[in-house]
């Protein structure tokens, strides 16, 4: 085994990769930017080097500064994660020549295989279906829509280099083709510096799997089984599981057979991800081929008791690997869901800021640590910068059967605590709670089908809004003891609620919760709260003080746990992918309230303005133009991600205040409307 890796990447997967060197008795060599300086992996790691500015092509896609790291450390070996550098040849071979071992697959392969047009060519050589469509790069417009009508639309244009979503166009009809194909090659040359595009048929309700392979150079070549990643939003993948729930074993038997055969016709050693698209009558499509490790293994790790990344590490090192197909086993469920700093309710636009609150679910009184794995890459206090992918971490929730998996994602992301930068915790929750997600009917167009562009967590169902209306009544109880220094006891120092003194309610209350009112009495019990609705009435224990931003409880036996804000008065109360903002007020109280007009931002319907810092790559309108709601203003790239900012009202343009190849900073103004 190696005595040292170098790590060549940063966040979660350069911690998790830390972990399983660590277990192999090897030293870790961090690599960080000017932005990074006290990045998690960096604290973890035995030692780090400096590679350069925060921008990437500065510092982690620098080959010279990682080959100095390389150098001044001493490293065995190089293990590059995912993205950056893991698909680079160019890397590969320098670091070969080097006579460093390279933690991955061989040259011809990441060569063969990194070119989605090359890869093609070679699946239908090695007998794998793949998807109709052109296999050659796309030159003439004229021909490309020629060949578009042929095979029918809709079709998909992709970038031939590079992954992860990006350089991805679904194409409806004709008239979007050419404007489609214009914002794929500048994806594409912006994140790869390889605009050639090529066209397949796209899959009408397509399922995205794929199959985990693992090959040492003795001959051995296995698969792993399937993982489903079919929830994505632009193509970017947000929940994986393992196993699928659509796939049966024969299926599994004959996807793992044909990403076997690909692999043995590379060539190919270390781990790596073939992935087909599944139509509804289970027929599978290759895609590509990914020559690394990918962002979603841990559900496979969980499931088969395979450590990845520790397979890699010793193929790498020439070992034969210690098992055979058949030792290949499947227990459980496992489920992915990944934490990103972007904000739904603006279109998931990435986000940034500092982690002024950071606690992960594994201390929660329910015992989620037993169930869940978090895969992490920052820590309270952290920044979230501009210049990165902006995924903070990954929770991965196991059980017997898929539903255990559901329930325990459920309770650990009610458990997640994050404050101080937009994250998507709501809508993962939201997703988990979904009788599509929760039945498997799956599609990668799922998010768009039930979220649309964006995701409002109020204005979603919640099966039984007593029990926040339950949850604001007691916090409001619990502040007004704190308060007061009273406890709810008879003059012989009784309290109030045991089995000899029933409890006694006190006033009336209106729990105002999202503008709805609802009137509740509290009594103080035994053994909790007593929350009395027009409905039902509530059992309340819970442990929680007015110092705690999570309120845990078991509410009538249910365990229960809610994200709490307090503001003034006013409580925001976070549960399930939905959100409520409740007051407890006196009956006068909330009837003057509602007699009050609500608030409009007159001033912000006037001004679109960034809210991100980036580079504005495009401007859709001009000064004059009448839009609509919806209409697409001003393109902005944040994250390595082109985000689109739509108009938020109808209106007129009044003034155009930046220009494309401008960079702008959060809450810049970028229009002004009349």
């Amino acid at each position: 085994m190696f005595n040292s890796v170098l790590i060549a990447n940063r966040g979660e997967i350069a911690c998790r990769i830390i972990r399983s060197a660590r277990a192999l008795g090897m030293r870790t060599i961090a690599v960080y930017s000017e932005a990074d300086k006290s990045a998690l992996h960096v604290d973890m790691a035995s030692d780090a080097f400096l590679l350069g500015p925060a921008p990437a092509i500065e510092s982690y896609l620098n080959i010279d500064a990682v080959l100095r790291a390389v150098e001044e450390s001493g490293a065995d070996c190089v293990h590059p994660g995912y993205g950056f550098l893991s698909e680079n040849k160019v890397f590969a071979e320098r670091l070969a020549a080097a006579g460093v071992a390279f933690v991955g697959p061989t040259i011809e392969a990441i060569h063969k295989m990194g070119d989605k047009i090359e890869s093609k060519k070679i699946a239908r050589a090695a007998g794998v279906p793949t998807v109709p469509g052109a296999i050659d790069a796309i030159d003439d417009i004229a021909e490309a829509k020629r060949i578009a009508r042929e095979i029918g639309y809709p079709v998909m244009l992709k970038a031939s280099a590079g992954g992860g979503g990006k350089g991805m166009r679904v194409v409806a009809e004709e008239s979007q083709f050419e404007d489609s194909l214009r914002a794929c090659r500048n994806e594409a040359k912006g994140a790869f510096n390889d605009e050639r595009v090529f066209i397949e048929k796209f899959i009408v309700r397509p399922r995205h799997i794929e199959i985990q392979v693992l090959a040492d150079s003795h001959g051995t070549v296995l698969h792993l089984g399937e993982r489903e990643c079919s929830i994505q939003r632009r193509h970017q993948k947000v929940i994986e599981e393992c196993p699928s729930p659509f796939v049966t074993p024969d299926m599994r038997e004959r996807m793992g057979a044909a990403a076997v055969a690909l692999a043995r016709e590379v060539g190919y050693v270390s781990a790596g991800t073939v992935e087909f698209v599944v139509d509804a009558q289970r027929n599978f499509y290759f895609l590509e081929m990914n020559t690394r490790l990918q962002v979603e293994h841990p559900v496979t790790e969980m499931v088969t008791g395979v450590d990845i990344v520790e397979q890699m590490f010793r193929v790498a090192a020439g070992e034969k690997l210690s098992f055979g197909q058949d030792d290949v086993t499947w227990r459980g469920s496992a489920i992915e869901a990944r934490l990103y700093a972007e904000d739904p309710t603006r279109g998931f636009l990435p986000a940034t800021g500092r982690l002024v609150r950071y606690r992960e679910p594994t201390s929660g009184v329910f015992g989620t640590s037993k169930s869940v794995r978090i895969d992490a890459g920052a820590a309270e206090g952290d920044e979230i910068t501009r210049y990165y992918d902006p995924m903070i971490s990954k929770l991965i929730a196991t059980g017997a059967t898929r539903d255990d998996a559901i329930k325990s994602m459920r309770r650990a992301l009610d458990e997640f605590e994050v404050r101080g930068v937009a994250t998507n915790l709501e809508f993962l929750s939201a997703i988990m709670a979904h009788p599509r997600f929760q039945a498997a009917d799956l599609d990668t167009g799922f998010i768009a089908q039930e979220f649309g562009d964006r995701f409002l967590p109020m204005t979603g169902s919640y099966p039984d809004v007593g029990v926040l209306v339950a949850v604001a009544a007691t916090m409001s109880r619990i502040l007004a003891a704190r308060r007061t220094g009273l406890q709810p006891r008879l003059r012989d120092g009784t309290l109030v609620g045991t089995q000899s003194h029933p409890p006694i309610y006190d006033d009336g209350w209106v729990v105002v919760l999202n503008n709805a009112h609802h009137a509740v009495r509290v009594a103080v019990a035994e053994d909790g709260f007593e929350v009395r609705t027009a409905q039902r009435a509530y059992l309340v224990r819970t442990d929680w003080t007015p110092s705690q931003s999570l309120f845990q409880a078991r509410i009538d036996g249910a365990e229960v746990a809610v994200q709490c804000e307090r503001s003034g008065d006013t409580i925001t109360l976070r549960h399930a992918g939905f959100r409520a903002v409740a007051r407890v007020l006196t009956p006068r109280a909330a009837d003057m309230l509602s007699r009050m007009p609500e608030k409009t931002n007159a001033r912000a319907l006037k001004l679109l303005v960034s809210p991100m810092p980036g580079l504005v790559k495009s401007i859709a309108v001009a000064v004059g133009a009448e839009v609509r709601l919806g209409d697409p203003l001003v393109a902005v790239e944040a994250m390595k991600m082109e985000n689109q900012l739509t108009a938020e009202a109808d209106g007129t343009v009044k003034a155009i205040l930046v220009k494309a190849g401008q960079s702008v900073e959060v809450g810049q103004t970028l229009i002004e409307f009349a």
